[in-house]
């Protein structure tokens, strides 16, 4: 297959496996305007598949960045009403979602952190409503990604900017299995993913220990946790992958029950600005202290967005010998490196990852455990020094993670 070809099949497997776009439905897509060819591929196969109204929203990271840099302050204070009428009446409706993303990991150079925290905080207040429906997978939705030149020359900076470009999208394709037949790759690989998830179900930890060079934290989990992999299922029982790719397990936390220090092993691109280099400590659940040599204001400002930004809401199992690791590549983008490493979200917990956790009131989430914010953003902390111990509630110890991989 050629890249254009194989691009094809791509715009196919998002439709079908990432949103599972049905008839009648309506499909919202988000995406940067860097990958306007793309998403009309996305339309396409979106209207094979039967969907009555496909509406895309169009994003631009210099008139992005414009407004940080130009706009008055009193601007990033404000969120427009009708932007999460429009999502919650489409998440209400019964539409999907589909992100994909292509931003310049350095779009927000020399743009001013308390802009950025600001305009997080609000558009998260004003969007809390339309993201109940996908951090409990009310809905179906999907997170992809396109390349666009500035991310490239990030990625591949001693390429030309064609070359760079053309070797992200095969990178971009080769880590979401787009073979001949990319269909039957995710049952497999969802299969897999599947098989050791009942397992870890199956064991019902109470805690888990991880240890690194740097890292030393345990990790208490909620009565009645759920962990989950690859694909989801809304209500109707129709399943979706969240992302393409991914190689993760995932579950939640007890936002009470986290002790100790944790060290990033990966660049976080969060709102358009690098944070690297940085650890978190927790005690009883909450942040008590942090650093990072890159961006530190940025983080300060992610874990100050409301109460439950200072706790955690997710943890990702991912092996250190997995596809988009052993490409050797920094993707500058959560979506890939957090499927090269293990990781942890700081923020909301999904429903889902808790028995009935859908149906909790707030009250009820905050006694069983379940982290409530406006935000969720995964940073990553595997590397192949990275041991975790999985302990039961009658004491017994079991080794999850040895040198970084499954020790089962």
């Amino acid at each position: 297959m050629n890249l254009n070809e194989r691009i094809d099949k791509f715009a196919q497997l998002v439709v079908e496996v990432g949103v599972n776009v049905k008839e009648g439905e309506i499909l919202l897509i988000r995406a940067d305007i860097e990958a306007k060819d793309f998403v009309r591929l996305c339309v396409k196969h979106a209207y094979a598949f039967g969907a009555k109204h496909v509406y895309v929203e169009y994003s631009d990271d210099f008139i992005t960045r414009e407004k940080y840099l130009n706009a008055p302050s009193d601007a990033f204070d404000e969120y427009p009403q009708w932007q999460a009428e429009k999502y919650t009446q489409i998440a209400k409706d019964g539409g999907s979602f589909l992100s994909i993303i292509s931003s310049d990991p350095d779009m927000m150079i020399g743009v001013d952190p308390d802009r950025i925290g600001r305009f997080q905080k609000i558009s998260g207040k004003y969007l809390k409503e339309w993201r109940s429906y996908t951090l409990s997978d009310k809905v179906k939705w999907s997170i992809v990604a396109a390349p666009s030149e500035n991310w490239a020359k990030k990625v591949f900076p001693e390429l030309d900017s064609k070359i760079a470009y053309e070797y992200l999208w095969e990178s971009i394709l080769d880590c979401s299995r787009v073979t001949e037949n990319p269909i039957k790759e995710w049952e497999k690989h969802n299969k897999n993913l599947k098989e050791r998830t009942d397992l870890l179900n199956e064991l019902n930890f109470k805690e888990l220990r991880y240890k690194s060079l740097k890292t030393n934290l345990t990790v208490g989990l909620p009565e009645g946790h759920i962990w989950l992999s690859g694909d989801s299922k809304d209500p109707n029982s129709n399943p979706f992958n969240p992302n393409i790719p991914t190689e993760e397990i995932f579950g939640m936390p007890h936002k009470d029950k986290v002790n100790g220090r944790v060290y990033s092993t990966k660049p976080l691109i969060y709102a358009g600005s690098l944070i690297d280099e940085f650890w978190i400590e927790y005690k009883n659940g909450k942040v008590v202290d942090f650093d990072a040599k890159i961006g530190k204001e940025n983080l300060k400002n992610l874990i100050e967005t409301d109460e439950g930004s200072m706790r955690l809401g997710e943890i990702a199992l991912v092996p250190f010998d997995s596809p988009i690791s052993n490409r050797n590549i920094i993707f500058y983008s959560t979506l890939f490196d957090e499927n090269a490493s293990c990781h942890l979200a700081i923020g909301a917990a999904y429903s889902s990852c808790i028995k009935n956790g859908d149906k909790f009131t707030d009250k009820e989430k905050e006694e069983k455990g379940v982290n409530t914010s406006t935000t969720h953003v995964d940073f990553m902390i595997g590397d192949n020094t990275l041991d975790i111990v999985g302990i039961k509630a009658n004491g017994d110890k079991v080794q999850i993670f040895k040198n970084g991989n499954w020790a089962f």
